[in-house]
């Protein structure tokens, strides 16, 4: 069996490819790896993504969520979007509000408006 066919790879398959992270080999662990033990024997380990990108990540997750674009979707949803964004962290993100102004085709105003309503 390899270790792409380890039934704890499977089973994490998905929380990986949710946070945009990958399974490496036993032999390929480096020392930031996360190392993942199946019966005390080292399977594989997890490599998280690099920060370029964990916007776009984070958005694309919150679009899967609601059904849509970001700019498609209504007022209501553009709010919970929102929600569901400062909730993962995306804003402590350099450039995070206008890049989810862009994203949702709206101004940087609203999406203030939008995290103050949330935080109030």
């Amino acid at each position: 069996m390899t270790p792409k066919d380890h039934p704890l790879l499977e089973a994490i398959a998905p929380i990986i490819d949710a946070v945009g992270a990958t399974i490496v080999s036993s032999t390929d662990i480096g020392p930031s790896d996360i190392p993942l033990s199946w019966e005390g024997e080292v399977i594989g380990a997890v490599r998280m993504p690099m920060l370029h990108g964990a916007l776009e990540r984070l958005i694309e997750s919150v679009e899967k969520e609601l059904g849509g674009k970001l700019k498609q979707l209504s007022r209501n949803d553009k709010q919970r979007a929102i929600r569901l964004l400062d909730e993962r962290g995306a804003f402590i993100l350099r450039r995070a509000v206008e890049d989810v102004a862009d994203a949702m085709a709206v101004s940087r105003i609203t999406v203030y408006n939008y995290l103050n309503a949330i935080h109030r």
